[in-house]
């Protein structure tokens, strides 16, 4: 069995006299075991497209069950895991909001050139890099479902990170928000703050984009969040221009929704909406690919 593994490469640019990032170049170039779980996944299906965008710290194993059930109903979907997620924390630390975005919008250019019509679906930072990717390209996405979406930094002093980044390489893990017995997410015990500033910056900026966003969406959301309260949502929610909307509460879960109680809720919800917009799969019904 062969062992997948990533090379990581660094596009985060330090202003003079700042600490450098903890890896040399050579050991930024050096190929780096992927965790298991974490691999991406593409499955070749139909004409009708998904992308899937994980989180922050986060890896395609939180979204892989979803991205299962789209694949078995003959959808085409893409879960590509983000630069510098997957591996080690060490590897996040060089990389930014601009590579995580790179990696994205270049799926979904991949899945347009494949498919007539295509869905972007995103769970916590992923529904943020979901959200500029509806404001950037507009019409060639059909539709977005998002999960517990971020839209702003929580639980790691904000507006201390432009300091303490260079004082502190790492704080504690986001992984693990989860209420359903022996459900585990794949990802960093550690959050670099090089990375965790840069995600406070890329909020701010899709924050800004939300008007632009004007395709039907639909929100899911937990009240028992511990990651991202629910006025994220309700911010995204105020501020788009979308007026195909829907917003459904996960009762049962909490911030990993998609490997939580609420799971089978979610895959459902977002196959229905797929459904209603895809002319495609609609005439299939719920009981097309098993």
């Amino acid at each position: 069995m062969s062992v997948r593994s990533r090379t990581v490469k660094s596009s985060v640019k330090h202003a003079p006299g700042a600490r450098p990032a903890p890896a040399s170049p050579h050991e930024q170039e050096t190929p780096v075991p992927v965790l298991p779980g974490a691999e991406p996944f593409r499955h070749e299906g139909g004409e009708v497209g998904v992308l899937l965008c994980h989180g922050f710290t986060g890896s395609p194993q939180s979204l892989r069950p979803w991205a299962d059930f789209l694949a078995e109903r003959g959808l085409t979907v893409s879960l590509p895991l983000l630069p510098g997620h997957g591996t080690r924390w060490e590897d996040m630390a060089v990389t930014g909001w601009q590579d995580w975005y790179a990696e994205v919008d270049r799926e979904l250019r991949v899945l347009r050139e494949r498919c007539d019509q295509v869905f972007v679906f995103g769970l916590s930072m992923g529904g943020a890099l979901s959200l500029r990717l509806a404001a950037k390209h507009g019409d060639a996405i059909s539709g977005l479902v998002l999960v517990n979406p971020a839209n702003k930094v929580h639980g790691l002093s904000a507006y201390a990170l432009p300091v303490a980044r260079h004082l502190v390489r790492t704080t504690k893990g986001l992984a693990d928000d989860i209420a359903l017995p022996g459900s585990h997410e794949v990802g960093y015990d550690r959050v670099p703050l090089h990375a965790a500033h840069s995600v406070r910056k890329f909020f701010r900026l899709v924050d800004g984009e939300l008007p632009q966003v004007t395709q039907p969406l639909v929100v899911l959301h937990s009240p028992q969040d511990h990651v991202v309260p629910p006025a994220d949502s309700a911010r995204i929610l105020s501020r788009v221009s979308s007026t195909d909307v829907s917003e459904i509460l996960l009762e049962q879960s909490y911030h990993v929704a998609t490997l939580d109680h609420d799971a089978e809720r979610i895959f459902d919800e977002s196959y229905r909406f797929i459904g209603r917009l895809a002319p495609s799969v609609g005439m299939k019904g719920s009981t097309s690919g098993g």
